[in-house]
């Protein structure tokens, strides 16, 4: 007799797991500033071992550490045009981790990042050249521009959105070059700004420990945008935007429910134009110099088209974007314009066969095994002895399709025992012992499902004013407003409830 062999069944082999002690206190260390933690761990029990073990939730974090500390191990060990690579790598993933921030987090369409920012780096390096402020003050001078730039940026916002803003923000980008280019200071070195002071000292520039320095340099602003990036999105501010991206075509539902989206929008604006400062005044310190073509068109399509690649919404993505096309425009610069054109057919077939970019790609496969899976059970005509039709071919089971239909079946029992002398029991006495009829069609209501149920809500505490709201069951998701009627009595509000419950169905 053979042994038998037995394979390992689902995801549990790949999970990152770890065995606590279960008399130890435990203790996590928590991110600078906020109440986060660095990992997501879950406690749970095995039930074959009978042990305690901690499983990780979110993975992210993990695939962040492991993939910026392959990029801060390889890179010394490459040649000098890749390190050099590798450091505008790093800038262009910071800008467009902080261009995320605008326009997925706040969901302002700003064209207006580059200029923002080239005005930091222009005016950091006009008062290191020409008014002989240290190159330190520079990453002081910088966030300050970028904030001020932010700030008048921020303002049309409140009237302008979507494409009208978009082309209002290009043309200020325009503006700047324009202005820059026409500088009779400037018109000698054709609008830039050269003898820029530097963290790298004048020996190394160019030179292997020059470029090692800068790529160090560029590391950290990159871990920087990081940073802003997680600080906004896990705290308050970032809550409340996703929130109230349900609701910014109710603008005074989202302000009734203490939902102010638009101060928290500008807010992260601001935020976002005071980081981009940043990285203007260090783009000027590396490069040792700034030039108009900072604000030029071609270098905004190229950020868009690593945003477009990689995926909008993400940081990931941004990253992932950004290494797609850094690699391409200045790793294969021997293609000449033929490393266009590749960066445009990559970004044309994303845009047509993944979803949501690179990144989105991997819910997108899923979505699909899922369908196709759903497809293969649909050929399982018998549950329990009865046929099952051949319908709702994305549902995952049949087992869903046979709940479906026992639920049909109690529903219409259910609408039999709906009368008015029932209806009437439920006004007199909405808690409490009643019939038996009554108490079926109240456990039906209470096991129900989170989507689309009634609540009631108090108005102000205190006071015995109350409205009936609907929520989602959708995290994230507020809840709505049923209608405007308010009720001085709760045991009005529950019938109120009631009714509503009878409507649906009677109505289903």
């Amino acid at each position: 007799m053979t042994d038998k062999v037995y394979y390992k069944v689902g995801r549990r082999p790949w999970e990152v797991k770890g065995h606590p002690d279960g008399h130890a206190s435990r203790q996590r260390s928590r991110i600078p500033f906020t109440n986060r933690h660095w990992l997501k761990w879950r406690d749970v029990h095995n039930p074959k071992t009978l042990q305690r073990e901690r499983v990780l939730v979110d993975k992210k974090p993990l695939w962040w550490s492991i993939g910026l500390s392959l990029l801060l191990v390889i890179t010394p060990f490459l040649p000098n045009s890749l390190i050099s690579v590798a450091s505008i790598f790093c800038i262009y993933a910071a800008i467009n981790i902080l261009w995320t921030l605008i326009v997925g987090t706040a969901g302002i369409f700003s064209l207006a990042t580059l200029a923002v920012v080239g005005m930091s780096g222009y005016i950091a390096a006009a008062a290191n050249v020409y008014l002989g402020v240290p190159w330190p003050f520079m990453l002081l001078i910088g966030p300050a521009v970028g904030l001020a730039a932010g700030a008048i940026l921020a303002a049309p916002s409140t009237r302008l959105d979507g494409l009208y803003y978009a082309l209002l923000t290009m043309g200020v980008a325009e503006i700047c070059r324009v202005f820059v280019s026409q500088l009779r200071a400037l018109t000698p070195t054709g609008g830039a700004i050269t003898q820029v002071d530097s963290f790298i000292p004048e020996d190394w520039f160019l030179q292997r420990p020059g470029l090692l320095l800068g790529f160090g340099g560029a590391f950290l602003l990159l871990l920087g945008a990081l940073l802003v990036w997680r600080l906004v999105n896990s705290e308050r501010l970032g809550m409340i935007l996703r929130a109230a991206k349900t609701s910014r075509e109710d603008e005074a539902f989202s302000e009734a429910v203490g939902i102010d989206f638009r101060r928290a929008r500008l807010l992260v604006f601001l935020i976002s134009s005071a980081a981009l400062g940043v990285v203007g005044a260090f783009y000027a310190m590396y490069y040792r110099s700034i030039s108009p073509t900072i604000f030029s068109l071609d270098q905004l399509l190229l950020l868009f088209a690593m945003m477009v690649i990689g995926g909008l919404g993400r940081a990931e993505g941004a990253v992932v974007g950004a290494a797609i096309v850094i690699l391409i425009d200045k790793g294969l610069i021997e293609l000449g314009p033929l490393r266009i054109i590749l960066v445009a057919a990559i970004m044309l077939l994303v845009t047509i066969f993944a979803r949501e970019g690179f990144t989105g790609s991997r819910d997108q496969f899923r979505d699909f095994r899922k369908r196709k899976a759903g497809e293969r059970r649909a050929h399982r005509t018998e549950k329990g002895g009865e046929a099952m039709p051949e319908e709702a071919t994305e549902i995952l089971d049949k087992q869903e399709l046979y709940y479906r239909r026992f639920n049909k079946r109690l529903r219409e029992r259910l609408k039999l025992m709906v009368t008015p002398e029932l209806i009437e029991e439920h006004r007199v006495n909405p808690l409490g012992h009643h019939s038996d009829a009554l108490a079926r069609i109240l456990n039906y209501f209470r096991r129900g499902e989170m989507a689309d149920k009634y609540v009631i809500m108090r108005l102000k505490n205190g006071e015995e004013r109350f409205r009936i709201m609907a929520v989602s069951g959708i995290k994230g998701m507020p809840p709505r407003i049923v209608d405007d009627r308010e009720y001085d009595a709760l045991y009005d509000a529950y019938h109120a409830v009631f009714l509503l419950r009878i409507n649906d169905l009677l109505e289903s």
